[in-house]
Order: C-alpha cells, then sequence, then structure tokens
C-alpha cells in the first residue's frame, strides 16, 4: 500500500489533463467537426494561464485566462472550417503550429518563474483516512470537475434535445438542417466548448501538474486526447478509461526508469505514444471506426 497510493496518486495527476482535453474533442467531433489544434489550445491555455496566475497573484483568474485563450484559438479554428468551410484537418495543424509558436512568445518572459501549485482539497475526517483519504477526498479541484465534466457531457448527450441536435447534426447535417437544425450554430458552441476545455487542460498543466512555465510543456498531450477520443468510440464514459489508460502508461514508465530497467531511457520515454500508435492500430481493425460520426470533418454549406 505504501508503495501503490503515491503510484495511484501520480496516475491521477496525469490522466486530468488528458480527460479533459479529451472530453471537448468527443463533444466537437460528436458535430461533425474534427479539430486536430488540441495541443495547441492547450499549449495557449498553459501559457496564459500561468502569466495571469504571475500578474495578478491569482490562480483563479490564471484559469479563466487559460480557458479563454483556448477559446480564443477555438474560434479562430470555427471562422475558417464553419465560416469559409476550410479543409478540417488542414486548419487543425496550422492551429496546432501557431499555439505552440504563439504560446512560446506569450511566455518567454515567464520561463523560470515559479508559482505555487493550486492547493488540494481537504475534507476533515476523510482526507486523514489511511490510502483511500488522500486518494478519493484529497484531490485538486480539476479532479473532481473533470469527473463533474464527464457526466455532464453524457447527460447532455444523451438526455437532452440538444444533446441529440448535436449527435444529428454530426451524423447527417443535411437531414439536420431539412428538420430546421441551425447545423452551423450547433457546431460553433461544440468547437467552443472544445477550445475551452483544452483551455483547461492546459490551465491544469501549469498551475497544478508542474507549477511553471516552459516552451513545450504539453509534450504531445493534445494529440494523445485526440487518440483518446477515437479508443472511446465517442463516448464519455469510456474515454474515463481511455484517459486514466493512457495515463498509466506515462506515470509507469517513470517507475520504470527509477527502479533500474535495463532499457535506454529514450525508449521508456516514447512509451505513451508508442502505445497511442498502438492503439490506433488495433482500433484500425475493428468495428470502432464504424461508430464515428458520419460527417465527421465534412464542412457543410446551407447553399450545396
Amino acid at each position: 500500500m505504501t508503495l501503490l497510493e503515491p503510484a495511484i496518486l501520480t496516475i491521477i495527476t496525469a490522466a486530468t489533463p488528458l480527460l479533459i482535453a479529451a472530453l471537448g474533442e468527443l463533444v466537437s467531433e460528436r458535430s461533425g467537426v474534427l479539430n486536430l489544434g488540441v495541443e495547441g489550445m492547450m499549449a495557449m491555455g498553459a501559457a496564459c494561464a500561468f502569466a495571469a496566475a504571475i500578474l495578478t497573484g491569482s490562480s483563479g483568474l490564471g484559469v479563466i485566462a487559460g480557458v479563454l485563450a483556448g477559446m480564443s484559438l477555438a474560434a479562430l479554428f470555427a471562422l475558417m472550417t464553419l465560416g469559409f468551410a476550410a479543409n478540417q484537418v488542414a486548419c487543425g495543424l496550422a492551429l496546432t503550429i501557431l499555439g505552440l509558436g504563439l504560446s512560446g512568445l506569450l511566455g518567454a518572459d515567464f520561463v523560470g518563474a515559479r508559482r505555487d501549485a493550486m492547493p488540494t482539497v481537504s475534507i476533515p475526517g476523510l482526507t486523514g483516512l489511511p490510502f483511500v483519504g488522500p486518494i478519493l477526498f484529497g484531490q485538486n479541484i480539476f479532479v473532481y470537475a473533470s469527473f463533474a465534466l464527464v457526466a455532464a457531457v453524457w447527460w447532455f448527450l444523451f438526455r437532452t434535445r440538444a444533446g441529440l441536435a448535436l449527435r444529428a447534426v454530426g451524423d447527417n447535417h443535411v437531414s439536420a438542417h431539412t428538420l430546421g437544425e441551425k447545423v452551423l450554430r450547433v457546431r460553433l458552441g461544440a468547437v467552443l466548448f472544445g477550445g475551452a476545455c483544452a483551455g483547461l487542460a492546459g490551465a491544469y498543466l501549469s498551475l497544478v501538474y508542474t507549477p511553471f512555465w516552459v516552451e513545450g510543456m504539453t509534450a504531445g498531450r493534445g494529440w494523445i486526447a485526440l487518440a483518446i477520443v477515437v479508443f472511446s468510440s465517442w463516448l464519455p464514459g469510456r474515454l474515463v478509461i481511455g484517459a486514466y489508460l493512457f495515463g498509466s502508461v506515462s506515470i509507469l514508465q517513470l517507475y520504470a526508469q527509477g527502479a533500474g530497467v535495463g532499457l535506454p531511457s529514450q525508449l521508456m520515454t516514447s512509451l505513451p505514444y508508442l502505445a497511442t500508435i498502438l492503439v490506433l492500430v488495433v482500433i484500425a481493425g475493428t468495428r470502432t471506426r464504424a461508430r464515428a460520426p458520419a460527417c465527421l470533418g465534412v464542412p457543410f454549406v446551407p447553399d450545396r
């Protein structure tokens, strides 16, 4: 138990940003929009959150800044793909490049600055319980927010009319438009939500996970979040399993290096990304691809 508790705690911290970012992308893809710019939005969220927290002295304002940064890039993506019907794959890749470069520029003055991590929740009588206390009742607010978001997204998608409309738009935007649904409006809301989640995940990285800013600190997590969406078959419940599975791989390779496993450290560090490729290859041969929204990546122009 002495060894298991810190391992579980570190897995939770590693999985949380993946879960939050993947959840936003899931909603976006459910509406039929493929946004490959998650990595760039996360980087901007991390940079703006840390900069705002340093300048204002408030982590709460830092979180808000991170969310707004992610939404700003998502709005730019929406303008290009929804407003001008540009290719979603090309715009997503451009958004990643823009976000990574712009975050490095905005965060240049804050390299080396440090700030205390946001405190964890402490519940008297529960947090102090052996083993289960720190794991269930002593987490950061981001961890509880991630599970609340999963429940809220599941309820929205499968228990509300608005969620039904969003799924209909993703499966057949022409039919949804014929029935009177505002396809572009629905997709705009989904894209902005995805940007907000990516920015929130970035804020977690710079304010909680490693409370400092360094260029490239997202380290490919945005791409892993994209893979988790496919792994989950676009279902919020399975998203939790995917995020914690990939989070476990990320942390266990660190423990393996610390235990002196006789493998090159470069190979151990690449394990999360190798696992991502392996999962995508396996999924490519299953029925999971058939569960993807039918209009995913297809632009909608009402006049056509």
